[in-house]
């Protein structure tokens, strides 16, 4: 445990990237407030990897180290099936809040989200709750509605959420961090972005951060006021069938199936958002890994440039300050 801790705090300190924050978020503060930290980890997907277990311990036992006041698993974690409720139950039993966040892939198999509730221990996919001064706004990007909607999974935030959003930001007296599994800003956003966004903008010098999984890219977003950051899987990034490749053992991959539209990373990737009062700034701490197999970039993908592979498809959690 001494060299993960040494080797996570290691990475985590090199070329750090200075962003924007209104000092009238860290205002909000009470005086008395201290140093505090949030582990995060994202789209896990213990159905389509191998060694979902052994990820999500690596997680747990850093984050048994680094102590941190509460944990947030941004989604597509597990599908909710009977041979996975102890995976489910072994991040639930950490000993601090847990803030799970609904993913599109967590219902599939034929799933509702009400059996994705109960499993998790969740009564609503959003919701709001306070955690040592800070106001976590879970929100659901799972709606139906959307009018631009084709095909696929959904990916809206609907009009009776957003009016529960705009009530609890407005009447919000303390730090807000916003929690998605979808994109708001950036790449792969839900359907409806530029109105959720400019509900945001509208309160920027309330919120700390806008946190997202989905997209399995390592990204920062500023939009009128907000940054926005991209948590990069835990697991791999997906390429789809026309690149679908040998990684593993060829045992591996009849018995996962779907891990061969995957380039997968040599190790769990998470991270740490520490806000530091006293010298007014948030540090994100990342994991660096490597591909096990030929990179996106190599197998041709080609939905992402080159260019925006080269910034935010890698095997890594960038580390960034916030000043």
């Amino acid at each position: 445990m001494k060299d993960s801790r040494r080797d996570f705090l290691k990475v985590s300190s090199v070329s750090m990237l200075s962003l924007a924050i209104p000092e009238s978020v860290l205002n909000l503060f009470s005086k008395d407030s201290k140093t505090l930290s949030f582990g995060v980890i994202s789209d896990l997907h213990q159905d389509i990897i191998p060694d979902g277990k052994e990820r999500l311990e690596s997680f747990l036992t850093e984050m048994t180290a680094q102590k941190p006041v509460a944990l947030i698993q941004l989604g597509d974690f597990a599908i909710p099936t009977p041979e996975n409720q102890s995976l489910i139950d072994q991040i639930n039993s950490f000993p601090t809040s847990v803030f799970h966040v609904a993913g599109n892939h967590d219902i599939d198999g034929g799933y509702s989200w009400d059996e994705y509730l109960k499993s998790y221990g969740m009564t609503t996919s959003y919701y709001s709750e306070m955690s040592n001064g800070i106001k976590i706004i879970v929100l659901d990007g799972n709606e139906a509605g959307s009018p631009t909607y084709k095909s696929g999974y959904f990916s809206y935030i609907g009009e009776k959420q957003q009016n529960w959003l705009i009530e609890e930001l407005t009447s919000a007296q303390v730090p807000v961090l916003i929690v998605s599994h979808q994109p708001i800003a950036g790449i792969y956003t839900i359907d409806n972005s530029v109105e959720i966004q400019q509900i945001l903008s509208r309160f920027s010098d309330k919120i700390l951060l806008a946190i997202n999984g989905h997209a399995h890219v390592d990204q920062h977003i500023e939009v009128e006021g907000v940054n926005y950051l991209h948590f990069n899987s835990a697991s791999y990034y997906w390429v789809g069938e026309k690149l679908s490749h040998p990684s593993y053992p060829a045992e591996v991959h009849i018995k996962y199936p779907q891990l061969q539209n995957t380039c997968p990373y040599s190790e769990s990737l998470f991270g740490l958002i520490t806000i530091d009062l006293k010298n007014k700034k948030i540090q994100i701490h990342g994991k660096k890994a490597e591909w096990i197999g030929p990179s996106p970039f190599e197998l041709g993908y080609s939905i992402l440039s080159e260019a925006e592979q080269g910034l935010y498809l890698n095997p890594k959690i960038s580390p960034r300050k916030i000043n």
